[in-house]
């Protein structure tokens, strides 16, 4: 059986498109390897619809349940090689089968680049490693917040953060690249940058985050941020000859189409898009009625 849509990744963006589709009367399985960052959030309050808050394994969980509740079939797998046959079908090889499809949505998600610290996804679990100040800089509100980021970037989002902390400190791990105009602007905001390495990293009674510098000093803060970016999961939009950009993140239009006819990508995969999981559950709404449309 040929489907009509096969979704590459179970998060946010993918179990989304599956409910819409699925609501479309259409054929979907997606193909989930149990690998989506949503599910390491403790609690996000930036979620639509849930004021109290609502962790990232249980949004996965209700979002599954209400896929397969309008027929989608969700299979923990891998998806590890992707082909065009012909002009109107794709085949996805995973690790125990194989599918057949006339469309594909690329769901695949980004990962992020850690700093390497022990204990690291317990953590980002317990909300003390954090990495969205969109989804979560209030929850910051006057704290003592630390930033782990390199260049343009590092200092980029600790200005962001700077509106919400009580006192910030930009850490570079050694790393060059904070020019004269960008030291000035942290300055300005009262962000102090250190940029020794960091040889140590510790928590204890008075301090729920502490790192120790190659010079010896200890700072200590209530909550890290972690600003190194993040590495795109598109090998397989790569081997069909989807265009992606410099970063590895996929080109798409504003209906999520790719460069190749039949295949859409949707969340945090695609070009220059905020990652957020509102707007991941957009772009699948925008993908999913696109397909339907043009089947």
């Amino acid at each position: 059986m040929i489907l009509d849509a096969l979704i590459v990744g179970g998060g946010p963006a993918g179990l989304v498109a599956a409910v819409y589709l699925t609501r479309f009367r259409r054929n979907v399985l997606l193909v989930d390897a149990n690998a989506s960052r949503a599910s390491l959030i403790p609690c996000s309050h930036n979620c639509p619809g849930f004021p109290d808050g609502i962790s990232g394994a249980e949004l996965l969980a209700r979002l599954r349940d209400q896929a397969r509740r309008y027929g989608a079939a969700l299979v923990d797998d891998r998806v590890e090689t992707l082909q065009r046959e012909s002009g109107d079908r794709f085949v996805a090889q995973c690790r125990t089968q194989t599918f057949e499809a006339r469309t594909i949505v690329l769901a695949t998600g980004v990962i992020d680049i850690e700093p390497e610290l022990p204990d690291l996804r317990d953590a980002i679990r317990q909300g003390l490693i954090r990495h969205c100040p969109i989804c979560d800089g209030y929850e910051v509100i006057g704290q003592r917040v630390a930033v782990i980021g390199h260049g343009s970037k590092g200092v980029r989002e600790a200005c962001f953060i700077r509106h919400f902390a009580g006192t910030l400190t930009l850490f570079t791990m050694g790393a060059a690249g904070v020019g004269d105009e960008e030291r000035a602007k942290l300055r300005a905001l009262g962000i102090e940058l250190v940029e020794d390495a960091i040889i140590d990293v510790h928590r204890d009674a008075s301090a729920i985050v502490g790192l120790t510098t190659d010079n010896g000093r200890v700072h200590r803060f209530d909550t890290l941020y972690s600003s190194l970016g993040a590495i795109a999961h598109a090998s397989l939009a790569r081997d069909l000859g989807v265009r992606c950009t410099d970063d590895g993140t996929i080109s798409t239009d504003r209906h999520q189409r790719t460069s190749i006819d039949g295949v859409y990508a949707c969340g945090d995969i695609v070009s220059d898009t905020l990652h957020q999981i509102a707007v991941a559950a957009a772009h699948a709404a925008i993908a999913a009625t696109a397909i339907h449309n043009a089947l």
